[in-house]
């Protein structure tokens, strides 16, 4: 075999375009080739080889700790968190396993490197107070403040990503069922997420009175721009931020994913189970959802404050007296 075929930036080509065929989102991909391409320049820059059946498990390992400990994301000074550390492992280990599969290996050098470890930690989400904050700026807005009180609403209400938003079509809200077909979804999974009777009339204004013309018959998103053009996903990120400039919202970062957060936490303390939010928020397994059981340990705490079987019992029994 031609041993430029075997280069590490030849097969990156390779492997995106599997990717491509087998439906992995345009994200995904992009952070696969992100990832690999600093991988291969970290290669050369440490004199290790760029054919894939030289590279072992040292050569991965040293890259590993250089993310944990030398690495710098850029704009912000700060080594990679460990989530992104997370991220460059599995893509590796995605790489790899594609190499081993297509025998350009003949055995996979990530598969014993464990992913490392990230450390959980608490997020912050909005008060009630600053929800109650950033609906009064959005409502006092002339013109497109129905528009973006709905988008906040449901996004408080659905948890959705703002990708998710953006591409919601007119014709897959249901606001009789009251629930939306949500089609432009990670992984391409398509799935049904119901939303409450505050979002449906905030939804039902919007559509019927507030909600631009399209600019052409092809335009049918459901949110538009003023000039009748579908709303982007950084169009939404840029409302939500002005939003929260005008709220003076301090404290937590007033993006669509503090929102989806919010919409997690409030679920789960007012009696919402993890099975049921996992197929809401769209996630493939419920690892991914356990994690919001820790991001919220402080709220839940309170929770069992109020809630503590025993304490509750004590209130209405002499078992008080055993603990004196």
């Amino acid at each position: 075999m031609n041993n430029n075929v075997l280069d590490m930036a030849n097969l990156i080509e390779g492997f995106v375009l599997t990717c491509q065929t087998e439906g992995k989102s345009p994200k995904t991909i992009e952070w696969y080739t992100g990832f690999l391409t600093r991988f291969r320049q970290f290669l050369e820059s440490r004199g290790f080889p760029a054919d894939v059946r030289q590279i072992d498990k040292n050569h991965l390992k040293a890259f590993i700790h250089y993310l944990q400990t030398e690495a710098r994301v850029p704009r912000a000074d700060a080594h990679p968190s460990g989530a992104t550390v997370q991220g460059y492992v599995r893509t590796l280990k995605a790489y790899f396993s594609w190499l081993e599969r297509e025998d350009y290996i003949p055995a996979n050098p990530m598969a014993k490197i464990p992913i490392p470890k990230a450390a959980s930690k608490v997020i912050n989400t909005f008060t009630t107070e600053q929800i109650v904050q950033l609906a009064g700026v959005c409502h006092g807005l002339n013109g497109k403040g129905a528009r973006d009180l709905c988008i906040l609403l449901l996004m408080l209400d659905s948890g959705l990503r703002v990708s998710e938003v953006a591409g919601i079509e007119l014709k897959d809200v249901n606001l009789a069922e009251g629930y939306i077909k949500i089609t432009v979804a990670k992984g391409a999974k398509e799935r049904i997420v119901p939303i409450g009777s505050l979002a449906q009339r905030s939804l039902w204004k919007y559509i019927n009175c507030s909600r631009s013309k399209p600019m052409t018959e092809t335009v049918t998103r459901l949110f538009l721009s003023e000039n009748g053009l579908p709303l982007t996903k950084n169009g939404i990120q840029q409302m939500l931020r002005r939003a929260g400039r005008r709220a003076g919202i301090t404290g937590v970062r007033c993006s669509p994913h503090t929102f989806r957060h919010t919409f997690a936490k409030h679920y789960l303390l007012n009696g919402g189970d993890i099975f049921s939010l996992q197929k809401i928020l769209g996630h493939s397994s419920l690892a991914s959802v356990r994690i919001y059981l820790n991001l919220f340990a402080v709220d839940i705490k309170k929770q069992h404050q109020r809630f503590s079987p025993v304490d509750n019992l004590a209130q209405t029994t002499s078992i008080h007296r055993l603990c004196r």
